[in-house]
């Protein structure tokens, strides 16, 4: 799948069968029903009626932004808009700190409702997004940087629960698709977004835990907390479609549900404070797995929690029971052995191909999956953080330096990443193994493949390819890479789903031809 970068952290997602609404045969639980913008019979869709944010007056904590879009909830159930279609955000900006989005997240208790969360990969950057101005790579966003609205200070992360509209099929993700999503963006409202990943290879078998995940899962957030530079900002979206059998008192009765669900405990405890207490008391627990400090910034009215759940040690503390590995080691050495051979042949069918195994761990506790995201954010300099769950799913995570690629207006930007290294011990020592990693002549072939692949596509769809730099270090925290930037020029905006198309997955993810490799994995069991 791709998500956040369409990167080899989300490779292979398999299908299921795509939801439209509850009479028919949603696949969604009870707990949390939504739209399918990819519903409608596929057929040629009208704009939508309505595309609009609204921002309420700044506020200075998170439980007074709570109140107020509250206040906005009941304004709008008595006044709603008299059209059959629409999306409609209401946001209202804390002025200071906030604090953190993942933190935010972390607090909300609605287990079973979609969560979701983007961090952006390096302070000042741009998440990633697509729209008028937007990227391939989630999150899609209708963000074209319009000139008749004041500049935002950058978004730094977004985390989100609930589902104002999402967008799954279990056929490979296509134009219609593409088309469907774009259709809830708007450039007057560029932090409507929809946050999601692609499958890598629509056509393999599904294994059980990516079954509600479709061939591709995208979801607007109900409801939004977004972490900028300066400042934050907590919002709600509607979004309804009487075509799409989604009327505006279905999304009303849906937002309102939301916020119940992500309401605080009524005791004088937090529940997380309740959960430490009953591990405390517990004799077979012979320590607090994770230490939890609550920042409690009041109780809302209307049920969105203000909380801030501060962990001081994020990393949960399990212990494994049992590993087991897909492929097995041996049958992974046969791949291995074989691909070898396919490359080495005079005139190779397949040039490259990237081989992997699932690893999979049963341990002695539930793993909240946004205390694990939590604990990769030390990792997280100069890469992006995601995660994506649907309603009482399996959540997918990641952490990745990768980015697909970008759009600006016509102006495209992507990127080559590969080889690898470890970082030095010592800065001298660093710098040693950097420049080994730059003059590896094994290293410089992968590399070169990954780089004149991605030129190569770009060349069939866009005009002004530029290489600069041709090749340099990207360096993260425990690893370095060989990285080179590129950018070119698109003839109009649905050129972008062409892009997408043409470039996921990338040489670093699949391999070179795309198809060989692709079909070399799937034969072969990876």
């Amino acid at each position: 799948m791709a998500a956040a970068a369409a990167n080899s952290a989300v490779r292979r997602l398999p299908f299921a069968a795509a939801s439209s609404r509850r009479h028919a045969g949603a696949m969604y639980r009870p707990c949390s029903l939504s739209m399918n913008g990819c519903g409608g019979g596929g057929g040629e869709q009208a704009p939508l009626a309505i595309c609009e944010t609204r921002t309420l007056p700044a506020v200075s904590t998170a439980e007074s932004a709570a109140a107020q879009l509250g206040s906005a909830v009941a304004a709008l159930n008595a006044d709603p808009p008299r059209c059959r279609s629409g999306i409609i955000r209401v946001e209202v900006p804390i002025r200071e700190g906030g604090g953190e989005a993942i933190e935010w997240l972390q607090a909300q208790r609605a287990a079973l409702l979609p969560r979701c969360f983007f961090s952006e990969r390096a302070a000042g950057g741009h998440l990633g997004s697509t729209g008028a101005d937007g990227s391939a790579s989630p999150p899609f966003s209708g963000n074209g940087g319009s000139l008749r609205r004041p500049r935002r200070p950058p978004v730094r992360s977004v985390a989100g629960v609930g589902s104002a509209v999402h967008f799954r099929r279990s056929d490979p993700f296509a134009f219609r698709d593409w088309r469907s999503i774009k259709r809830f963006l708007s450039t007057d409202c560029p932090l409507i977004r929809a946050y999601g990943a692609i499958r890598f290879d629509a056509t393999a078998i599904v294994s059980p835990e990516w079954k509600d995940y479709g061939s591709f899962y995208f979801v607007v957030p109900q409801v939004e907390f977004d972490e900028l530079e300066e400042g934050s900002i907590l919002a709600m979206t509607i979004a309804w479609d009487d075509s799409l059998l989604w009327t505006w008192q279905e999304a009303m009765d849906e937002l309102q549900a939301t916020m119940l669900q992500t309401e605080p405990s009524n005791s004088m405890e937090s529940p997380v404070l309740q959960m430490e207490k009953q591990e405390s008391q517990n004799s077979k627990v012979k320590e607090v797995l994770v230490e939890k400090k609550i920042k409690l910034m009041g109780q809302s009215q209307n049920g969105i929690s203000p909380l801030f759940l501060k962990l001081n040690d994020p990393c949960p503390k399990a212990n494994i029971i049992s590993l087991n590995h897909v492929p097995t080691k041996a049958s992974w050495d046969v791949s291995v052995v074989k691909a070898l051979q396919m490359i080495k042949e005079s005139d190779p069918e397949l040039v490259k191909v990237v081989l992997a195994r699932c690893n999979r761990y049963i341990t002695d506790i539930g793993i909240d999956p946004i205390a694990l995201l939590a604990c990769l954010k030390g990792e997280g300099q100069n890469a992006y953080q995601f995660c994506i769950q649907p309603p009482d799913a399996p959540a997918f995570i990641g952490n990745t330096p990768e980015q697909l690629f970008h759009r600006k207006y016509l102006s495209i930007s992507t990127e080559a990443l590969a080889g690898t290294r470890a970082r030095g011990v010592t800065k001298s020592e660093d710098i040693q193994i950097g420049q080994d990693l730059l003059f590896s002549p094994k290293e410089n072939i992968e590399f070169t493949i990954v780089r004149e692949s991605i030129r190569n596509k770009l060349e069939n769809l866009c005009s002004k390819i530029l290489v600069k730099p041709s090749k340099s270090l990207r360096k993260l925290p425990r690893v370095q890479h060989l990285s080179a930037q590129l950018s070119a020029t698109i003839r109009n905006e649905d050129d972008e789903f062409d892009i997408l198309k043409s470039l996921h997955p990338s040489p670093a993810v699949c391999g070179l031809p795309t198809e060989e490799a692709r079909r070399f994995i799937e034969e072969n069991g990876m």
